[in-house]
């Protein structure tokens, strides 16, 4: 697809599964970064990438590297990114894409005077059904809508043994389960519907306030494999727990509960969207299958196949009906995306992935919801 070379900052959880997905369009991983030297060396290898640095400085002095993928802890994003577009490199960055909504300004106005391609991880979006979904939204299908409702709930942090940097707010900010996938569904649910959320009324709940911090570093989602030798008390100030009302500009309403303790449910995003004259819903669980409700006549139940989807759908099935494409595959077909833009060099033109703009957007929702919370009351979400 393109002969440009990539710099991947990050090698946890994330990292490899961008690595894997960019050589699945056949483009070329020329480095990778770590905070430590041993370890990224060792991710290194298991990823066969050939260079490594222990710094992400290292990695963008590198002149092989043309684009970055920025997929390090919360904190860095902001200062990672803004040096990468500085050292004139295109930019992929993980959610979210800075620690507060004045961060992300600074970074999309930068991106703006670099002419840069600039995209935030916002992976979902990339089902094919997501699109699908898309299309029937907008194209009227379902009518006026007028509620957007669902939750996104995954079991990981449920003991309080299970531990990630995601814990600490000086490494992954104020909030917690909203930021980390409550920022997903609202994105989700904005592309689908291209309704903007205008206020928030938000409740959280931490339900364990104290956790046992192991004295040696876990990995992302592997906590329940690994047996820490000693623990150490630490309390907890983010919410573990949120529902949100949400209003919508044109008068839709919505709800959305997130939680990282609800056990059985290991990555599952659900949403409906109810219109005037039907209604959609899709379960992360069941990423291939579209529930199209009405009132008047017999319930629809879409599985993914090419031949059935509208063309913008379709573009992002690689393959068959019967043959299921899952997360995976929503990394390759984000990417596919950017540097189908990247190689076209209009960059005047209206990217189809999402954009530091979406990333701001994100973080200004974030910034109301966590006031609400702590206020106790409705907030309106800023506008620049």
């Amino acid at each position: 697809m393109s002969d440009l070379k990539v710099g991947v900052i990050g090698t946890g959880f994330i990292g490899p599964a961008h690595v894997e997905a960019l050589r699945r369009l056949g483009i070329a991983v020329a480095a990778v970064a770590g905070p430590r030297l041993d370890r990224v060396a060792e991710k290194a290898r298991v990823m066969q990438v050939g260079r490594y640095y222990d710094t992400a400085d290292a990695l963008l002095a590198d002149p092989d590297v043309n684009v970055v993928h920025i997929t390090s802890p919360n904190y860095a994003h902001h200062a990672q990114a803004k040096a990468a577009l500085l050292a004139g490199k295109h930019v992929v960055c993980e959610k979210p894409l800075a620690m507060n909504s004045a961060e992300s300004i600074e970074l999309v106005q930068l991106a703006a005077e670099r002419r840069l391609v600039n995209a935030v991880n916002f992976n979902i979006r990339f089902y094919p059904m997501s699109h699908q979904a898309c299309h029937i939204v907008q194209s009227g299908d379902i009518g006026d809508v007028y509620i957007v409702q669902g939750s996104y709930l995954q079991d990981w942090l449920l003991y309080p043994t299970d531990w990630n940097w995601r814990l600490e707010p000086q490494y992954s900010g104020e909030m917690r389960a909203v930021a980390d996938i409550g920022s997903h569904w609202l994105d989700l649910t904005t592309f689908i519907t291209g309704l903007k959320v205008e206020a928030v009324l938000a409740d959280f709940k931490t339900f364990l306030p104290v956790r046992q911090k192991p004295t040696q570093p876990v990995e992302t989602f592997t906590g329940k494999s690994q047996t820490a030798l000693e623990y150490v008390e630490q309390a907890i100030d983010t919410e573990d727990y949120a529902t949100v009302l949400l209003r919508y500009a044109g008068g839709a309403r919505g709800v959305m509960t997130v939680s990282q303790v609800s056990a059985g449910r290991k990555n599952r995003l659900y949403y409906e969207i109810n219109g005037a004259r039907s209604s959609i819903g899709w379960d992360g669980e069941r990423p291939n299958e579209l529930w199209i409700g009405h009132r008047d006549c017999a319930n629809e139940h879409l599985l993914k196949d090419p031949a059935l989807l509208a063309p913008d759908a379709r573009q992002y099935a690689s393959y068959p009906g019967g043959h299921n494409e899952g997360f995976p595959d929503t990394f390759k077909q984000l990417y596919s995306a950017i540097y189908r833009y990247i190689d076209a060099g209009d960059f005047t033109a209206t990217p189809d992935f999402p954009t530091f703009e979406d990333g701001h957007r994100a973080l200004r929702v974030g910034d109301a919801i966590l006031r609400s919370a702590r206020e106790d009351r409705w907030v309106t979400v800023a506008r620049d």
